[in-house]
């Protein structure tokens, strides 16, 4: 290679992120004035000033460069590139990238924080730029605590990175990068809108996609300008993982555009509807190249030329610094008025407006009055898409999948979906008896089906194996997450069934229901976890995946059987309890309807206790059938080890004990007979 083609391939790379930085920070001012974000001053109130209107979209958009820059070169580290445990030489330079992006992050972050104080005080930089006013705005306001968040994740980021030197440490960092880009999601504008539960899970989603997306590119392409060894591998992994992050960005960016601007003229006559009409044209330009690059560049790629993904991998990010560009002017643009008034103080609450009376039917709304719930919704959606496409790898290669077990993982999800999005989960926050029925299905319902699905066994038979040397694949970490010692304690008998039970007491009779439903956050971990521990309890008993330990199934039915009984007592505690349990969150609510929270509350009772028996008589059923088929399973395996005579055959090494038993009995008999011999003269002379 002569030097001026090194030096020309050198200068290739910062070229490209220096373009993509000036392109991401143009789009943002041209969007901002555009949008007239930093002419709007409301008479009365003085300005902040031209420094606080310009700085804060310009320090927006560092804080997203320096964020996705920090996951991409994580994520190329930890999880792209090929190599051992062991970061190595290969891979440590991307270390010393994460830590230079996240010391910008934490500095921008800080920025990001006093332009956003000038701004709410409309005063100066100047004025308030003062220690002991940013540490209360960083203490007391959301605003505040999201950004000094970010600033100190990025601060530990950037002096930790230079540290780490294997994968395990490296994919931590790549974990707390991930979650540090979306303390901002809930102070926006999504966290003001109506339905905010769902807009501002959704904006999670799509910033945590983007995070991913971007900068995943971005240090690939850096990986494949500077030759790094394992480029081609690093983009071959990547590809799948792109595609499922374009699916989110594209999903949820979808969903919060619908909540935040319902469909109307106003996509198109308003500055906030064109610039998410370009947010979407670049949105399926990316999606058409990411095709283009699946099909071409990879292939080529793989064979040593680089020169065609580089070019188009670089065309691509240009495009998504120009979408982070849109994305920071809306961040200062606000949507347009839907015309619907103030919400009332119920729907502030509930994201949604206080549903109507159940009446004389009160099944009907409960199947007519649904809510979209993103994590419900993309969570169910990916699960059941996963799952048909590892039984179609298993068909493709001849091998054959129950279809029992089909039916069970997709009905399951279906349930879930009942639960989550119908009208038990309208009706769950506004009525105690109701919110125990979505519990009841979440924990003793869903779980019976999901685990019957078997998805760790699909999972462990259709993953690729990662090939010695290189890094742990998905199908190495779910083997090693299932035998590890944390899945061995929490998978005990005794430990799944006390947090099955008593995560129930520990909600109910503390303070964290109340804390929970007071929270769309809080009440969707709640119902995650109750799911949980559903499964994991279920699992141990009736699972068909492999874990650390299987009890025998005489063992399960004891656990069963010991474990309902306290089911019923919480139960019957919760009908016969005289205090209100989250009295403080259903008289925020103000519910005017129906029956009054101490009968709801004996209903809810009621109801917990009436579903516990037939998930259990279920369960026996099954546990039952399970037994049988495995005593038949292990009399056939007896029967061919006698069959083909093996030295493990248990017959046969019962017979050789009894054997040796005689023999050792024969053997004083056999010594005394000689000696007998030689004292009967009379037996000599016959002789």
């Amino acid at each position: 290679m002569s030097a001026d083609l090194a030096l020309r391939r050198a200068g290739r790379l910062p070229l490209i992120l220096f373009t993509s930085a000036v392109l991401a920070v143009g789009i943002t001012v041209v969007g901002v004035w555009v949008a007239g974000s930093t002419a709007q001053q409301v008479p009365g109130i003085e300005d902040a000033g031209p420094l606080t209107s310009w700085g804060l979209p310009l320090s927006r958009i560092v804080v997203d460069i320096a964020s996705v820059a920090t996951v991409g070169a994580l994520l190329l580290a930890g999880v792209l590139l090929p190599g051992g445990r062991d970061l190595g030489r290969t891979r440590m330079p991307y270390l010393m990238w994460a830590a230079a992006a996240a010391g910008l992050w934490a500095l921008s972050s800080a920025a990001l924080m006093v332009f956003t104080l000038s701004d709410l005080f409309a005063r100066p930089v100047a004025e308030v730029l003062n220690p002991a006013m940013v540490a209360d705005f960083a203490l007391t306001s959301a605003q505040g605590r999201a950004y000094a968040a970010m600033a100190a994740a990025g601060l530990i980021l950037a002096t930790l990175c230079a540290g780490v030197t294997t994968v395990r440490w490296a994919r931590a960092a790549l974990a707390v990068a991930v979650a540090a880009v979306l303390p901002p999601v809930f102070t926006g504008h999504s966290a003001a809108s109506a339905n905010h539960d769902a807009a501002v899970t959704s904006l999670a989603l799509h910033v945590a996609g983007v995070a991913v997306w971007v900068g995943g590119l971005l240090f690939v392409l850096v990986a494949a300008l500077r030759r790094t060894d394992g480029a081609a591998t690093a983009a071959r992994r990547f590809s799948p993982l792109a595609g499922g992050a374009f699916l989110a960005v594209a999903a949820s960016g979808l969903v919060n555009a619908l909540v935040r601007m319902p469909l109307s003229g106003a996509w198109f006559t308003t500055a906030y509807g064109r610039m998410v009409l370009l947010k979407a044209v670049a949105l399926l330009l990316l999606g058409a190249i990411g095709w283009w690059h699946r099909r071409r560049t990879l292939t080529v790629l793989t064979d040593g030329a680089r020169r065609p993904f580089v070019r188009l991998a670089a065309g691509e990010l240009l495009v998504m610094a120009a979408a982070m560009g849109l994305a920071v002017a809306l961040s200062r643009t606000p949507p347009p008025s839907t015309g619907s008034g103030s919400p009332t103080p119920a729907e502030e609450l509930l994201g949604f407006p206080m549903p109507p009376p159940l009446g004389d039917f009160p099944w009907t709304p409960l199947f007519t009055q649904w809510h979209f719930d993103p994590v419900f919704a993309f969570g169910t959606g990916a699960a059941a898409a996963l799952y048909l496409v590892g039984v179609l790898r298993l068909r493709a290669r001849g091998d054959r999948w129950p279809v029992g077990r089909i039916v069970a993982w997709m009905l399951g999800l279906a349930v879930t979906v009942l639960a989550t999005m119908s009208g038990l989960a309208v009706y769950g926050k506004v009525m105690f008896s109701v919110h125990m029925g979505q519990h009841m299905i979440l924990a003793m319902t869903v779980p019976i089906l999901l685990v019957l699905g078997a998805p760790a066994t699909l999972a462990l038979r259709t993953l690729p194996t990662a090939g010695k040397g290189e890094t742990a694949g998905p199908r190495e970490a779910l083997m090693r997450l299932l035998h590890s010692r944390y899945v061995k304690v929490i998978s005990h008998p005794a430990v799944a069934g006390i947090l099955f039970i008593g995560s129930a007491f520990a909600v109910y009779y503390t303070s964290w229901f109340e804390r929970l439903m007071g929270s769309h956050l809080g009440h969707m971990a709640m119902l995650i976890h109750f799911l949980a521990v559903g499964l994991l309890f279920f699992w141990v008993i009736i699972g068909i995946d492999p874990g650390p330990r299987r009890p025998p199934h005489l063992g399960r039915l004891f656990v069963l059987m010991l474990t309902m009984p306290f089911h019923s007592w919480f139960s019957i505690s919760v009908m016969s309890s005289t205090g209100i349990i989250g009295a403080g969150w259903w008289e925020a609510v103000g519910r005017t309807w129906g029956p009054d929270l101490a009968q709801d509350q004996y209903n809810g009772g009621a109801i917990a206790w009436a579903t516990g028996d037939i998930p259990v008589l279920i369960t026996t059923i099954i546990l039952a059938i399970q037994w049988v088929r495995s005593d038949r399973r292990e009399a056939r395996r007896v029967d061919r080890r006698i069959d083909r005579g093996d030295a493990g055959d248990p017959l046969a090494a019962y017979n050789a004990y009894l054997a040796s038993l005689h023999a050792r009995d024969r053997r004083p008999q056999q010594a005394a007979q000689p000696a007998a011999r030689r004292a009967d003269p009379a037996e000599d002379r016959t002789t």
